[in-house]
């Protein structure tokens, strides 16, 4: 059969139950043609297309049936359209010759071959009708406000019956289905229709004596099923479908869907073994103190098959003791499925975008649609799992299609959204050749969550360039950020969006550091031990301390240049500083890196050949990952980080070195950051630096060095008060939280 809706009101409109079970119906029934009749125009159809939860049409008839398209390509069907383009005078024209008729104002919107407007009781309707015929046009108005100008005999009825015959698609296979009077062509066709429930009174006193036209009860998506099971022709296909089980139970029940899982496993001895994750920031041993109280979850993540074992166990409690209602669900998967995936498409298409290294970027569409099926696994994953409403937090653009396909399969989830990296600006996002896909993905999300207020917006500026956004709620940033004052700020935040008929909550929550474990590591024997010993080692020299991964976006390049440079203006601090540059090493098989790190280590060679003594090293480098123990030892003998990246999400170096600094007895430390890190707008106190700038590097490491005792030890206080307060754990919290604002009715 041959579906021909129109969309507002009709298919996309009554209840969430009705139109998931008629689309559901439509996936599953190939045989099934749909076709869109509606007098929006193509533009403001294409929201629709990328929208998970509705089916993509095979064709669109837009603009009142001005224009035809192809559902996929959107190509036009052109022995149709050039007949009606032919047919049309022009916008100009038409506005012309009706810009003296009282009550007419020009409706502004996305069109073709056809000019809308609004008229009221002035309007002489007769005098339209006349003025349009001289120019071969025909009038439509409907609602009692809106009026539309249409080359002669073009309407939804006439290009739907033209595209049926192109189609070769028998007249009995065929139901529309029209609410206002606007679909009144739709019915003249001829073939069977539903006027849903609720449509215009003068749609159904006109139809109502007509036998191939049935009245629906119900509204929208309901009617048409109600249509479907009423005309024997497509009983069938209503008697196939299942109605959707809606609980109205809350869960408590949280599954964290995260790429990574909350522990890492080698093989011992030919046998698996799980070990704690060797990431030190903190973010997942958080994440599982929510449940330490008894709450029920499942953590979802990936694993290679190659250390899993013989006999994979893949829904294993994470820690009995501990977490009591906690599991792992482990999709196993072959490394090179998780390289490809993770090492390969994500970083080098969607890594340099995010942070508007565009050059770098690099799109493959079968790489693509390895990401679409590894995320589907994620969703069908969660989908398995989780109870009625349950909450599903999930996390990083490398799941940035789970929503799409979760919310298909289970519309009574709760789904959240968290961005661990920086969210980049309309106009670099677009580049992404499947913009429109993740855009409709994340707005299946009920909260998505950012690091600071200018990814927020970043993120409703890209939704604006693809579908009509209704700013419901905004804020002042200037609570927890800074404004005017650096390149990052932004002085009011966007926190509720309408988008179609989702209401989508967002937030700007930069995640904290875990201030107990960095004090726990502090008060070890060990740790101290070691602090003494670095003292010791560094003779009194002032310590300048670097710590990020090896990544083009934190710019270490850049910085040891700058280093050089300011090493040759500045000869009176030869012997007297020293640059610790802790540079962790990227996962192996990532290709992407290999030229930064020849680059950089050449570089460093260079610095220390010319400037080295047998009493002084300029630059220590360590090209390894570092426990976290000795890191956080570096934290305290250090005067100075030089925290600058030329993008970052957020750094949590920075905010770790202010929390080992603020915990001891008498702070001494200063903090560089750059202003194209989301820290930046956290911490007023920090000295902020331009990396793109080599002058502003260095004279930034200058004001450091040079900040007298007093003041460091204030800016210090200052900023480990803000640390301290937005710690990882009311990060996590306040996300919940969120997520739990956002579903409630």
């Amino acid at each position: 059969m041959l579906l021909a809706t129109d969309l507002d009101g009709t298919f996309l409109g009554g209840t969430t139950e009705k139109r998931q079970t008629l689309y559901q119906l439509i996936r599953n029934h190939p045989d099934i043609d749909l076709v869109f009749v509606t007098g929006r125009g193509i533009e403001t159809v294409l929201p629709l297309l990328h929208d998970p939860l509705v089916p993509t049409p095979d064709y669109i008839i837009a603009d009142v049936g001005a224009t035809v398209v192809d559902g996929s390509t959107l190509m036009p069907v052109a022995s149709i359209q050039s007949g009606i383009e032919r047919q049309w005078p022009g916008q100009f024209v038409i506005r012309k010759q009706l810009a003296a008729v009282r009550g007419l104002s020009l409706q502004e919107v996305p069109q073709q071959r056809r000019c809308s407007f609004y008229y009221d009781e002035k309007t002489d309707i007769a005098e339209v009708e006349q003025l349009a015929s001289a120019l071969r046009c025909d009038v439509l108005t409907s609602a009692g406000k809106y009026l539309d100008i249409l080359p002669k005999a073009v309407n939804k009825g006439t290009t739907l019956s033209k595209l049926i015959t192109h189609l070769g698609i028998p007249e009995d296979e065929v139901l529309v289905a029209g609410d206002t009077y606007n679909d009144y062509a739709l019915f003249e066709t001829g073939y069977r229709g539903v006027a849903v429930g609720d449509s215009e009174p003068r749609l159904l006193d006109a139809v109502q004596q007509w036998p191939h036209v049935y009245a629906a009860t119900e509204p929208g998506a309901g009617g048409i099923l109600e249509a479907m099971a009423h005309f024997e022709t497509f009983r069938h296909y209503h008697s196939d479908h299942t109605e959707p089980t809606i609980h109205s139970a809350d869960s408590k029940q949280l599954l964290m869907v995260y790429h990574r899982l909350p522990f890492d496993i080698e093989m011992e001895d030919g046998h698996p073994k799980r070990i704690p994750p060797r990431s030190p920031n903190g973010i997942i041993p958080s994440l599982l103190g929510f449940f330490s109280n008894g709450r029920p979850g499942i953590w979802i993540g990936e694993e290679a098959l190659g250390l899993l074992g013989d006999h994979p166990v893949l829904n294993p409690p994470i820690d009995s003791e501990r977490y009591p209602n906690l599991r792992a669900s482990i999709i196993p998967l072959p490394k090179k499925d998780i390289d490809l995936f993770y090492r390969v498409f994500s970083k080098e298409a969607f890594w340099p975008t995010i942070f508007s290294f565009i050059n770098k970027a690099k799109f493959d569409h079968t790489h693509w649609a390895h990401y679409l099926r590894i995320n589907e696994l994620f969703a069908n994953r969660v989908a398995d799992e989780a109870e009625p409403n349950a909450l599903v937090w999930i996390h990083e653009y490398n799941l940035w299609m789970v929503p799409a396909f979760l919310r298909q399969r289970r519309p009574d989830l709760k789904i959240g959204f968290f961005h661990h990296t920086a969210f980049p600006p309309a106009d670099i996002f677009n580049i992404i050749p499947w913009r429109r896909d993740i855009i409709g993905s994340l707005l299946q999300c009920d909260f998505i969550s950012f690091h600071i207020p200018r990814y927020v917006e970043n993120f409703v500026d890209v939704v604006k360039s693809h579908a009509p956004v209704n700013i419901l709620r905004r804020v002042n940033a200037a609570k927890q950020f800074l404004t005017y004052s650096c390149a990052l700020g932004i002085d009011k935040m966007t926190k509720l969006i309408e988008v179609g008929d989702r209401t989508i909550r967002l937030g700007a929550q930069p995640v904290g550091v875990n201030m107990q474990n960095i004090q726990r590591i502090l008060d070890q024997s060990d740790t101290q031990s070691r602090i003494e010993l670095l003292r010791k080692r560094t003779n009194g020299k002032h310590i300048i301390l670097s710590v990020e991964r090896l990544d083009y976006v934190k710019g270490p390049l850049e910085k040891i240049e700058a280093f050089g440079e300011f090493l040759d203006e500045h000869p009176e601090y030869h012997g007297q500083i020293e640059l610790i540059n802790i540079c962790t090493p990227p996962s192996q098989g990532m290709k992407v890196y290999d030229r930064i790190q020849h680059e950089l280590e050449q570089a460093v060679g260079r610095i220390n050949g010319r400037y080295s003594t047998l009493e002084w090293t300029p630059i220590r480098f360590f090209f390894r990952s570092v426990p976290f123990e000795e890191v956080v030892s570096y934290y305290a003998v250090s005067d100075v980080a030089w925290i600058t990246p030329l993008r970052d999400g957020l750094n949590l170096v920075a905010k770790e070195y202010i929390a080992v600094q603020g915990l001891q007895e008498k702070p001494f430390g200063a903090l560089v950051i750059s202003e194209f890190a989301g820290a930046s707008v956290e911490l007023p106190y920090a000295i902020r630096t331009n990396p793109y700038d080599s002058k502003d590097l260095k004279d930034s490491l200058l004001s450091a060095l040079s900040l007298d005792a007093t003041e460091r030890s204030l800016r210090i206080k200052r900023m480990f008060e803000i640390v301290k307060h937005y710690d990882v754990r009311r990060w996590g919290q306040d996300f919940l939280e969120g997520l739990e604002k956002a579903t409630q009715k």
